[in-house]
Formats: structure tokens, C-alpha cells, sequence
């Protein structure tokens, strides 16, 4: 059983006095977690060294400005950190990570990972309109009665894997009734105790109640059901009718972590026509559309993200014609990952199945 520590302090001032912790007392050399950033309630991921920088933190606000993963994939590629580095990240971000070390695109060396219990986030447009802070209240009235908050991203209010798979530390959130006055930081193996060993606290032995996370999974399985219902993707979907609005314009692979090529196919040239195809289009149509046609973008983008995906639901978040492209990936992704037995992010050591060939998988089509 996970050694835990209780402090005294709310969830965000106890993630703080953690990262302080180890910083001052040299464990590790740097922190990355979200830091506000200018005076319009904005946050941003930010590498921290500075322990009086701390203040600036804001570890457990509600926003997913970018998916962690491709900001720590981006920071480890070249080379691993030379020198310990605790980074603060959501489940679905952890996930996402695992998978890109997979890839190998990125390092875990020298990284310790703290993640929590996750309450979900806020739409990406509330950050610009500046709204969040007013809402901050019910969130936490909401985390703390393991209740689905309202108005977060349909993504969040649908996920049922809000507890970090792989992390290091673990701060215990939902269900959490006083959450504003303590909090209980677990320890996950031999090197979070380690780690912490020495900060002030109230040292136990303890898990995460099952039965409060369970309350908040069933709930966000019905709601799951509902969105589905709503939006007509429980009896599968209709590609040219969700596709139509696209425009081309790939937001959502320049945010998806697990988009991770250099130079994708669909920028690399290699989709444009000819001149005689236009020709041709217009000869039969009397028209032709110049863009490369987007239900062909959307159906190659789900083929190469669907076994990682982690429904971050960031790609519907910077959707500039309001697709539900967190509904279409997580109803694709859910489909191919259990034909594999095979959860994106559960395991570092789970082989990819697109990389790893089992007899078994498929008997029935092999028959």
C-alpha cells in the first residue's frame, strides 16, 4: 500500500509547497507546471528554477492551454534532462507522454511525474473571454462531491480515466471534501518517497478510495451516453455530415500530442492536384474545390491517431467550425484500442500494437 502524506494546506498550496520542496531542497532543478502569465488570468506551461518564481504557479487550474505531452516531448527529444526535473501534468497528458516515449519521442529520464485525481478542464474560449476565474468556486464545489462540473469541455465530462495511470506522485482531488483546507499527497513507488522524504507532513499508508472514483466514473459514463445520444454517435456517425464544415485548416493536428511528424503529408505538397485535375472538375461540375478535400485530411488523421489517442479533446477545442472531434475520436479510438485489448498510455512497458504481432488478435477474420 502507497505511503501518503496529509498536509495542512488547500490542494493548489500543497502541490506548491511540494514543487518548493523540492527545489529548495536541490532534488530536483527545475519545475514545469503552469505559471500565470500577465495580468488577464492566462497560464501558460513554463519551465521554473527560481523557487521564489513558485508564487507565479497555478499547478491545478482548470486549463489545458496545449497538451503537456507535446511541451515535455518537445523539451526531452534532442536529449534527456541532464538534471531532475519535477513537471506537474493531467492523466490524459501522462497518457499522452507514455505514448510518445514509446515512439521515441522523448525521455523520462531524470522526470518526476505528479499528477492528481482530475476534475477536468474549461473550454479553451473561456480563457479568452476570461470568464474562468468566476467559475473557479462551483469547480471546486464540484471536485469535492465527485460531481461532474459544469461547463467543462464535453471531452472532460465524458472521461472516464481521470485517475493518472504511471505518475510518481499522486494528489488525491475528487471526493476530497476539504479540498480547500488539506490534502493527501501519495506516494506511488520508491522514488516519490525518496523524493519527499523529509517534508513536513503527516506520513501514512493509504489508497485513493475506489468507491469515490467509481461514483464519478459512472457518472461520466452516462454523460458520455447522453453527448453520444445528442450528438448521434452511439450507432456510429455519418462522415461526409460531421466532416462537411471542415476547412482544412489542421488545428487539430498541430495540437493533437500524438501528432507528433516534422513535416505531416497533408503540408508536405504531396496532396495538391494537378492542373488537368481541375480542368477535368470543371469540365463534369462546373466547379472545383482548390482545397484538398478535408473528409480525406479527417479519415488519414484518425487512422494514425486512433490507437494512441488519448481524449485530450484539444483538437475540438481549437476547432474554428465547432466539429465534435473529441466525440469522433474517442468513439474511433475506443473502437480500435479495445479490438487490441489495448489502453493508450496505461502501460510504458505495453508494446504498441502496431508494432508487435500476435497470432491470436482477429482469429475470427482468420477463420
Amino acid at each position: 500500500m502507497p505511503k501518503v502524506l496529509h498536509l495542512n494546506k488547500s490542494a493548489e498550496e500543497g502541490v506548491r509547497e511540494l514543487l518548493q520542496f523540492l527545489l529548495e531542497s536541490g532534488r530536483v532543478k527545475g519545475v514545469f507546471t503552469l505559471r500565470k502569465v500577465g495580468e488577464s488570468g492566462g497560464v501558460a506551461y513554463s519551465l521554473i528554477t527560481d523557487p521564489a518564481a513558485l508564487e507565479e504557479a497555478s499547478p491545478l487550474f482548470p486549463l489545458m492551454p496545449a497538451n503537456a505531452a507535446k511541451v515535455l516531448s518537445r523539451l526531452t527529444l534532442i536529449e534527456p534532462a541532464a538534471k531532475p526535473i519535477a513537471a506537474v501534468v493531467r492523466p490524459c497528458e501522462l497518457r499522452a507522454i507514455t505514448e510518445l516515449i514509446k515512439r521515441s519521442q522523448g525521455s523520462l529520464d531524470n522526470l518526476l511525474l505528479i499528477s492528481s485525481t482530475c476534475g477536468g478542464v474549461y473550454p479553451l474560449k473561456m480563457a479568452v473571454s476570461g470568464n474562468i476565474e468566476e467559475k473557479l468556486p462551483s469547480y471546486w464545489e464540484a471536485v469535492k462531491k465527485a460531481e461532474i462540473a459544469p461547463d467543462i469541455r464535453p471531452a472532460c465530462a465524458a472521461c472516464e480515466h481521470f485517475v493518472p495511470y504511471n505518475a510518481d506522485i499522486t494528489f488525491a482531488l475528487i471526493g476530497n471534501k476539504d479540498v480547500d483546507k488539506q490534502c493527501a499527497v501519495y506516494m506511488n513507488n520508491d522514488k516519490a518517497e525518496q523524493f519527499v522524504s523529509g517534508m513536513v507532513g503527516k506520513l501514512a499508508e493509504g489508497e485513493v478510495d475506489p468507491e469515490i472514483i467509481e461514483s464519478l466514473r459512472s457518472k461520466r459514463e452516462a454523460r458520455r451516453k447522453e453527448l453520444f445520444d445528442a450528438l448521434g454517435v452511439n450507432e456510429g456517425f455519418d462522415v461526409q455530415k460531421v466532416f462537411e464544415k471542415c476547412i482544412g485548416c489542421r488545428n487539430c493536428s498541430k495540437v493533437c500530442p500524438v501528432c507528433y511528424c516534422w513535416v505531416c503529408f497533408f503540408d508536405s505538397g504531396g496532396d495538391e492536384h494537378e492542373p488537368n485535375y481541375y480542368e477535368t472538375e470543371l469540365e463534369r461540375n462546373g466547379y472545383g474545390q482548390i482545397l484538398p478535400a478535408p473528409i480525406f485530411y479527417q479519415l488519414v488523421r484518425l487512422f494514425h491517431v486512433s490507437m494512441s489517442c488519448v481524449g485530450c479533446g484539444l483538437c475540438a477545442d481549437v476547432c474554428p467550425v465547432n466539429i465534435p472531434l473529441w466525440a469522433v475520436a474517442l468513439k474511433t479510438a475506443g473502437s480500435v484500442q479495445e479490438s487490441f485489448d489495448y489502453l493508450a498510455g496505461r502501460d510504458l512497458e505495453e508494446e504498441l500494437p502496431i508494432t508487435a504481432f500476435k497470432p491470436e488478435e482477429f482469429a475470427a477474420v482468420v477463420d
